[in-house]
């Protein structure tokens, strides 16, 4: 299990994105977290077996109804030790 990063671009900050994000993983029992960045990024850390990314990559490119996703880049976080319990959306 690793950590992956992911940060998406577009219109996601204001419609309830963080939202719809922290209640689909939460279902999905995904561990992390999901805030909004100063620069108009969303910012998504999770847990997760290799498996599960492309997962993870279609919540997140779906977001709310209101939002518009331009772009997704992920990564993977090689020296995150945090343990994580559950999702949540951070501020």
């Amino acid at each position: 299990m690793e950590s992956y990063r992911f940060l998406i671009t577009g219109k996601v900050q204001h419609v309830y994105y963080r939202k719809f994000v922290s209640q689909a993983l939460m279902r999905q029992q995904v561990q992390g977290y999901v805030r909004n960045l100063a620069d108009g990024r969303v910012e998504v850390v999770a847990r997760l077996w290799e498996e599960d990314v492309d997962a993870v990559l279609a919540t997140v490119n779906q977001g709310s109804p209101a939002s518009d996703v331009e772009e997704i880049i992920t990564e993977v976080l090689e020296d995150d030790d945090i343990i994580y319990d559950g999702f949540e959306i951070r501020y």
